[in-house]
């Protein structure tokens, strides 16, 4: 037995590397909410979600007066056990990003510590599928940023081994076809061009954005309409040859079966700190293999890599680094794709005197 006898928690805020800005916000902080789960053998497991701005001083109050708390005892290797008591406890406030951003922060650290004391990476513990996975970068293709730049950005990446890149959407659409011209005509064929609108368009608009972006080769169009609006999705899949993505801003894994049922969208971009942690986005990508979708999650590349590794249906690991000042290890790059750690745990190195020097005031508590 793993009885859990300490969490302890915290919040980092971490300002982006570069300016990000799409069609409807910008990202200006990543707060990072970090809990530490210690087991009675002295075991302790790590793990995080994040916010891009707002919210975090909701999720560490969730966490400190409700999830925290409902742990302490329990056998952390039961993790789908407590992963669906942490959700009935909180069913009066799911589905939501508040209740499934802390939930995550609860849920990987769960799955590290279980890791740890197995001694096994999580590629391998939730399934050892593959042993690197594509990557395509998105830091250079934000909507504020000049032509010139999207194309300097996209070269950049072609000549460093990249797959492809990924470019929003949201100016005139003759602004946004030329933009994307213009970087298919820098990088030729076989270098992958990935658009998102970030649920900037109504269906209508979409449809003929679609149809605009069609002869322009790209590889998908991410977030059209908003996230809620299915039946939206599945009108606009039935008239455009583009493959449609969808998941970053989803939170449960129902909401992710209607849009595989409904053929709704043909690249789920699973979020593991949107969807409440990896035991859910476990079951969302297994979901999507049943349905022969692929699996591209969004954003959290020194998570995702290892859970893409663990299923077969992973195409794409998104690469847009914000946790360096936190580690001390950087995430393995050989060639374009993405390799997991075989270290026990989630595969991330914790600088954790550089956590205790940026936690942000107030944000500290210890549940025992």
């Amino acid at each position: 037995m793993a009885r859990i006898v300490r969490v302890d928690l915290l919040m980092v805020d971490l300002k982006p590397k570069v300016k990000r800005v799409d069609a409807i916000q910008s990202f200006v902080s990543q707060e990072t909410p970090i809990v530490r789960i210690t087991d009675a053998d002295g075991v302790v497991g790590t793990g995080y979600s994040y916010t891009i701005g707002t919210g975090g001083h909701s999720v560490m109050a969730l966490l400190q007066r409700t999830l925290a708390p409902a742990v302490i005892g329990r056998d952390a290797y039961d993790i789908e056990a407590i992963w669906r008591d942490l959700l009935f406890l909180t069913h009066a406030t799911t589905v939501g990003a508040i209740t499934a951003i802390a939930m995550a922060a609860i849920d990987t650290a769960l799955w590290d510590l279980k890791c740890r004391k197995l001694g096994l990476p999580l590629h391998r513990l939730a399934g050892g599928a593959q042993k690197d996975v594509p990557l395509y970068t998105t830091e250079g293709g934000w909507l504020h940023l000049e032509q010139s730049a999207l194309v300097e950005d996209a070269l950049r990446a072609k000549q460093e081994g990249f797959g492809g890149c990924k470019l929003k959407v949201g100016r005139p659409i003759h602004e946004d076809v030329a933009r994307i011209a213009a970087v298919r005509e820098a990088v030729g064929p076989g270098f992958e061009i990935f658009t998102d609108a970030n649920q900037a368009f109504a269906v209508d608009e979409a449809i003929r954005r679609a149809r605009a972006y069609e002869p322009l080769d790209i590889g998908w169009l991410e977030e059209p309409l908003p996230a809620d609006d299915i039946s939206g999705h599945e009108r606009l899949s039935q008239h455009t040859s583009l493959p449609i993505a969808v998941g970053e801003s989803l939170y449960s894994v129902s909401h992710f079966r209607e849009y595989l049922q409904r053929h709704a969208a043909s690249v789920i971009q699973v979020d593991v700190g949107r969807i409440g942690g990896i035991t859910p986005w476990l079951k969302v990508a297994h979901m999507a293999e049943a349905f022969n979708v692929a699996v591209c999650p969004h954003f959290l590349m020194e998570l995702h890599v290892s859970l893409c590794a663990a299923v077969p249906n992973a195409r794409w690991v998104e690469y847009i680094p914000q946790l360096d000042e936190l580690t001390t290890e950087r995430m393995r790059m050989e060639q374009g794709r993405a390799r997991p750690s075989d270290a026990p745990g989630l595969g991330i190195e914790w600088d954790f005197a550089a956590i205790d020097r940026l936690a942000v005031e107030g944000s500290r508590s210890t549940i025992q």
